[in-house]
């Protein structure tokens, strides 16, 4: 990326109206004060007439020797010119603050500095910020340093706020600021000329370009000693200066070789080669080289920088300050090989003359923690096909990379090369190393804290793994070898040991309990547990409960001879409801056993509330509790007041779990030994509707709809009200449904046919004719035809002979 040199003809013309202004200010000050006559002359002139001065200053040409001439020779001082300067300073700060380029500031001016500057012209990076920027998502491995200038928080720009480097080098447009103290007072801050000269007033200028802030510190103090200043500087004289540098300039080098982005940029002369290959993008990933970086001035290469230094080290030795006109030569990589697999940082790594594989591995971070470190497996292309070299972890710091190589470091096996297992049984099982003093079985148990109570003495069991790696079960006594009747078990790497509990050679144990309690469960068996320990872990009784009734179901565990005619045992008890067992009752001593099933009954007369709801037409509608198990829809009518006038008893519906049961609510009144007066359940439903004005056609009709009842219409009526039946319509079995669920169908005898009645509120049904599969469509209907067509004449033909 090419930037604008600040020598432009836009950047001088700026500097010609800095001059400009100067004298214009000087000049108009003279006039003013010329006409008020008054001896403050710079202090009682307002920033307005400041500004004006300025604007009318900036179409001058005279040159800065020329002003201070002109300014002298109208009587004023030093002192009035670097109150002007103050006063122009303080207006550019309170404004827009512009920068140098603004021409404002000349050659000389007075007053404090408030901070150090970079020129408003330097090169910036066009991708640093650019977070939309296509990023590489394959999972190819990287060139090792290239992430470095892909960070746009890493730009190694210049720290300001540094003191100024004694060895910085002094250029045209840096700003140089001399504070004198002591017997003598003065500031001043001095720009450095195109032709590297600062000046100082009443002083011929001073050349110091090219000069280290140190020497021209030194040479511009020598100046002002001899101007007047006796003693400036001169231990005990009492007349100390500080020169320090304010506002430094901007400095142009070339980048050139494999980088992203070769060119001449623009830096600050603070800035540092790091900061430059930054603007440029760094060393090509793909072609340069990182670690042979050239910086050359006056065709003489003055450092060769190695990026790995920095990166691995945090070595800023190479990051050397640039001059103006250097130049970055990015060289081109010699060796690059790759590192992959068990390794902190795998990469493609440069690799320089000298250096060996241990330098790559250590350019990787070497080895990670499941790494196979015995070898390491080479991939190297020969001449004319690839070749696979496995390098021994004593070869690794004199083995010599070369280009194109692929070193893979392997992960180690999961295996153990001295461990044996124990399993079980035992108070520490788990994971133990073979070695002196942990060589058999016995001592084994010993290290893991013994065996468990509940161990299984009579076997135990060692899989052990053969040479073939196929593995193999060893039994042994366990409860001879811990007693010394059978000789200790020697064991061997990747043993793994198993000592059973006689909990694992049974079925689990545990009790059941069901009826009349609070928490029904099935719950583990507990030696010596009683009743009523199990109904007080199942949460007691239940309010229904019968505790004089207690049954208990146990299994036939013990065989005997012949077959029994009973298949289980059962008990019965009778306990206090709260679970009190009395001294000598038969549940006293009764203990439970594995598998048994307590049953808690509930008593005969206890029963939860039932109720049924009734509601419509009705007098009292609402629930209401079923009284006896004998009660009738006739009672719960009777109970609720009778119907109102508007009931409308051929559309009464009797509903239980969410089904319409047909009934006739009339006939019940009528009759109440009738069978459809039915008993009543919990949750039943009695709805008694008006009377319905209206009759619902559905079905095989052109026109299904709802209309109006009317007294002289019959089934045929209703039928013609919708248009007609289909010509898919079942005609014949017609239906209705009448508005108490009760159904009727249309009834045959011989050519006769009986229409059911219709009442308000009913739906009649006329059904469609069922789809027939089998019809013949008319292309099979026409190849029948033929067919029989043809087999006619055929017959005909054999008739005629």
């Amino acid at each position: 990326m090419f930037t604008t040199d600040k020598l432009s003809f836009f950047t001088l013309f700026v500097q010609y109206l800095r001059v400009a202004t100067t004298c214009f200010v000087l000049v108009a000050v003279t006039d003013v004060y010329a006409q008020q006559k008054t001896p403050s002359r710079v202090d009682q002139l307002s920033d307005e007439q400041v500004a004006e001065f300025y604007r009318r200053a900036q179409s001058s040409g005279l040159n800065e020797f020329q002003i201070e001439q002109a300014a002298m020779s109208q009587g004023y001082t030093l002192d009035d010119i670097a109150k002007m300067r103050k006063r122009i300073n303080t207006i550019r700060s309170q404004g827009s603050r512009p920068t140098s380029q603004t021409g404002i500031t000349g050659n000389t001016q007075s007053g404090t500095t408030t901070g150090r500057t970079l020129p408003g012209d330097l090169s910036q990076r066009y991708d640093s910020l650019d977070t939309n920027r296509q990023r590489d998502t394959t999972k190819r491995l990287k060139v090792f340093g290239a992430s470095l200038f892909e960070n746009a928080s890493l730009s190694f720009e210049p720290n300001l706020r540094i003191a100024t480097p004694r060895n910085y080098v002094v250029g045209p447009d840096d700003e140089i600021s001399i504070d004198i103290a002591g017997a003598a007072s003065d500031n001043f801050q001095l720009k450095v000329s195109p032709e590297g000269t600062v000046k100082v007033p009443n002083i011929t200028p001073i050349y110091v370009a090219g000069l280290s802030i140190e020497q021209a510190e030194q040479r511009i103090i020598a100046r002002l000693r001899k101007a007047g200043y006796q003693g400036l500087g001169v231990p005990g004289s009492g007349t100390t200066a500080n020169v320090a540098l304010t506002n430094i300039r901007s400095i142009r080098v070339t980048i050139v070789g494999e980088v992203v982005r070769p060119g001449t940029y623009t830096i600050s002369s603070l800035g540092s080669a790091f900061n430059a290959l930054y603007l440029a993008g760094g060393p090509n990933p793909e072609t340069g080289s990182f670690r042979k970086i050239n910086v050359i001035r006056g065709n003489r290469v003055v450092r060769t920088i190695d990026l790995y230094d920095f990166i691995l080290r945090a070595d800023q030795r190479d990051n050397v300050r640039l001059q103006d006109q250097d130049v970055i030569r990015v060289a081109d990589y010699d060796t690059h090989v790759t590192m992959t697999g068990e390794v902190r940082r795998p990469a493609i790594f440069e690799v320089l003359p000298g250096e060996t594989l241990k330098t790559v591995l250590g350019f990787a971070g070497g080895f990670s923690d499941e790494a196979y470190r015995a070898s390491i497996t080479l991939r190297r292309n020969t001449s004319r096909e690839r070749r696979i070299t496995t390098i021994s972890e004593e070869e690794i710091g004199q083995f010599v990379p070369k280009p194109g190589d692929r070193y893979i470091v392997g992960r180690i096996l999961n295996r153990y090369e001295n461990r044996v297992q124990i399993a079980g049984a035992v108070m520490r099982p788990g994971d133990y190393a073979l070695e002196p003093g942990l060589e058999t079985v016995k001592q084994l148990i010993r290290r893991a804290d013994g065996l468990q109570k509940d161990a299984f003495m009579n076997r135990a069991i060692i899989i052990r793994e053969r040479p073939d790696m196929d593995v193999e079960s060893i039994s042994f006594d366990l409860g001879k070898l811990m007693r010394g009747e059978e000789n200790d078990v020697p064991l061997l790497r990747q043993d793994s040991i198993t000592i059973l509990s006689i909990r694992d050679l049974r079925e689990r144990y545990y009790v059941t309990i069901e009826g009349a309690i609070n928490k029904p469960d099935t719950i583990d068996f507990i030696n010596n547990m009683g009743i009523g320990d199990l109904i007080a872990q199942a949460g007691g009784f239940q309010e229904g409960a019968k505790p004089n009734l207690i049954e208990v179901a146990r299994r036939i565990r013990s065989d005997s001879a012949g077959i029994r005619t009973t298949n289980l045992e059962k008990y019965q008890f009778a306990i206090d409801p709260n679970l009190r067992i009395v001294p000598g009752s038969p549940a006293y001593g009764f203990k439970l056993e594995p598998f048994d099933i307590v049953y808690v009954r509930t008593s005969a007369n206890y029963e939860a509330q039932r109720q049924v709801n009734v509601y419509g037409e009705i007098m009292q509608p609402g629930n209401y509790a079923i009284v006896t198990r004998r009660e009738r829809i006739s009672d719960l009518i009777r109970r609720a007041g009778g119907l109102r006038p508007e009931a409308y008893l051929s559309g009464a519906q009797y509903i239980r779990k969410g089904e319409i049961i047909g009934n006739d609510l009339q006939t019940i009144l009528n009759d109440s030994t009738a069978e459809s007066n039915l008993l009543l359940k919990g949750g039943d439903t009695l709805y008694i509707p008006r009377r319905s004005e209206t009759v619902d056609i559905q079905g095989a009709v052109l026109n299904p709809s709802v209309t109006s009842y009317k007294s002289s219409y019959d089934f045929n009526d209703y039928i013609s009200e919708a248009g007609g039946i289909t010509d898919n319509a079942r005609g014949g079995k017609a239906y209705v449904i009448y508005p108490n669920g009760r159904k009727d169908r249309t009834h045959h005898f011989l050519f006769f046919r009986s229409r059911p009645r219709v009442e308000p509120g009913s739906t009649v049904i006329v059904p469609f004719k069922p789809l027939d599969q089998n019809r013949l469509s008319p292309a099979e209907r026409i190849g029948i035809l033929s067919l029989l067509t043809t087999v006619s004449i055929a017959l005909a033909n054999l008739l005629l002979r």
